[in-house]
């Protein structure tokens, strides 16, 4: 296996004996050797993302969970590209919601978790579709294995819960569980342990998803919510089932890009690209002021849409047709001033998750997402259970004008939109961020360093970048952009009317991208981006080994 901590896999020519056998990218090392390990085994992608999800909630569980939510896109070889999306749904005590929607602690608990539900529906696809040989119970053990016998803490973990450290009283449960000792005992301890996560996992291994949805676990987690002053009830769980869809998309330049459809801001992503397909971006230089700016202002125009439309479809209908046709798209383009920015006070969306892409020998491709919505999610460990429930409710409104309105059993808007794209040539790219608001942005802007300017996934994660609007850190609706972009592009955004705000280059509050870049004579390359603790891995095996 080809390893690197946050930069290109190389792609040098293996020993005859060898080949490639596919590529993981996740945003921790440790789980990206998990992947790797099932792609060598005999995993085929769709197993193997299942297990760095799983992973992932013990080594960033800052991030994802099975507290949270999840969503796959699966590209299989002759067959349309599928879209899982497992989210949960609201409540159906919502009577308590008045004025507004606390963003922590148990009342910020108010919607279940899809994450299990969208692995199970995702492991009975591989079953059926792709011949997996790997059982349920393997998936879970590496994750196990890891809250048993400890690992090192992530830098990024750490980041994080430095950053909340004043906000400590609104989530107790979080630093009481995940840094006992104090943050400064946590900087200097080699290996983490956490029992009580390994115990849930193993259950769940054991006895499946039923046991979380409808079985004793399920009626453990309800006593938990109860105890602490959520409105979810056992009912609840056992109503939570993940979507089984055909993926949305719209065409950019020689190929087709792939998101899920609402209620998620998938349709955001693929309408920035739509627009910005009616643009010649070849004929501009790449991280120029013009550059930017083309990008910032399509991003504009479809988050105005976004805010307008994208709630939970099977209680009111999105157009979501209408939104990527070509009409819509060429009247959004052409809307867009070359030469001055368009204000902006539109509403800021928060969120965090982990990004998990794998390609296997047999070219089956997984884009996976995984959130507990706000770093740290509602702040709130079950019992002990281990597990750290999510915030996602925190998303609706109570606006009844508003299409995310809160209504018992709806689901909530989804920032999260992992992506494929495929060229006609066969070629392909597997991507996706974290950020939220800045999920959209992120992809805008690595997706056209890698198509329309031919870029290295490392040299495109890599690049400066920029968030529109407000951020975790910052209350303004600037135009926020790392000081590396250069003195001279900083100027001439001004000059086209740009609030700019600089952050220092590489910063952590830029989002975690990860791509696979899978090229015409099926050579990998990949990476995560540097800005986090990611790793891309290359899988190489011989013939008896490949899937």
């Amino acid at each position: 296996m080809k390893r690197t901590h946050g930069k290109e896999n190389d792609n040098m020519k293996s020993p005859s004996t060898m080949s490639p056998c596919g590529m993981v990218t996740s945003p921790s090392a440790i789980s990206s050797e998990i992947g790797a390990a099932f792609l060598k085994s005999g995993g085929n992608a769709v197993e193997a993302a299942i297990a760095v999800a799983l992973s992932l909630g013990v080594t960033y569980p800052h991030f994802c969970g099975l507290g949270g939510d999840a969503f796959l896109l699966i590209a299989h070889p002759g067959d349309p590209v599928l879209s899982i999306s497992g989210i949960g749904q609201a409540a159906m005590d919502t009577a308590r919601y008045k004025g507004s929607i606390p963003q922590r602690g148990p009342s910020s608990m108010l919607t279940t978790a899809g994450a299990l539900s969208a692995f199970e529906q995702a492991f009975e696809y591989s079953r059926r579709q792709l011949n997996g040989q790997k059982t349920w119970q393997s998936l879970f053990d590496p994750s196990i294995s890891l809250a048993k016998e400890g690992f090192e803490v992530s830098e990024s973990e750490r980041f994080w819960l430095r950053f909340r450290q004043q906000e400590s009283a609104s989530m107790p449960d979080v630093f009481r569980y995940f840094a006992p000792e104090g943050l400064d005992a946590l900087a200097s301890q080699q290996r983490v342990h956490r029992p009580a996560l390994a115990q849930t996992l193993a259950r769940v291994g054991r006895f499946g998803a039923k046991d979380f949805y409808h079985g004793d676990l399920a009626q453990e987690l309800a006593a938990h919510f109860q105890a602490v002053g959520s409105p979810l009830s056992v009912t609840d769980l056992a109503q939570t089932r993940a979507r089984v869809e055909p993926a949305i998309h719209v065409r950019y330049r020689q190929g087709t890009l792939y998101a899920h459809p609402p209620p998620t801001q998938g349709v955001t992503t693929l309408e920035i690209m739509g627009i910005l397909n009616q643009f010649d971006l070849k004929s501009l230089k790449e991280g120029s002021a013009d550059h930017y700016h083309l990008m910032v202002e399509a991003i504009k125009q479809a988050f105005m849409d976004r805010n307008r439309f994208v709630s939970d479809p099977e209680w009111a209908p999105v157009p979501v047709d209408q939104m990527l046709s070509d009409d819509h798209l060429k009247a959004r383009a052409q809307s867009i001033d070359l030469g001055h920015a368009l204000d902006w006070p539109q509403v800021f969306q928060q969120g965090d998750t982990v990004f998990v892409g794998v390609e296997d020998a047999s070219g089956v491709s997984v884009s996976l997402l995984a959130t507990v919505y706000y770093d740290w999610g509602s702040g709130v460990v079950l019992g002990d259970s281990g597990l750290l429930w999510h915030n996602r409710g925190a998303a609706f409104s109570l606006n009844a004008q508003h299409p995310n309105v809160l209504k018992p059993g709806k689901r909530p808007f989804h920032t999260l939109n992992p992506g494929l794209y495929l060229k006609d040539n066969g070629e392909k790219i597997i991507y996706g961020t974290q950020g939220a608001d800045g999920q959209p942005q992120t992809l805008a802007q690595i997706l056209t360093r890698m198509i329309d300017f031919k870029m290295l996934p490392h040299d495109a994660l890599s690049a400066p970048r920029f968030l529109l609007g407000k951020t975790f850190s910052s209350s303004t609706e600037s135009l926020k952009i790392e000081q590396n972009v250069g003195a001279q592009v900083l100027e001439e955004l001004k000059a086209k009317g740009h609030l700019l705000e600089t952050l220092t280059p590489q910063n952590p509050l830029m989002g975690h991208p990860g791509s696979i870049v899978v090229q015409e004579n099926a050579s990998l390359s990949g990476a995560h981006d540097p800005r986090s603790d990611g790793l891309a891995i290359r899988v190489e095996c011989t013939p008896k080994e490949c899937p």
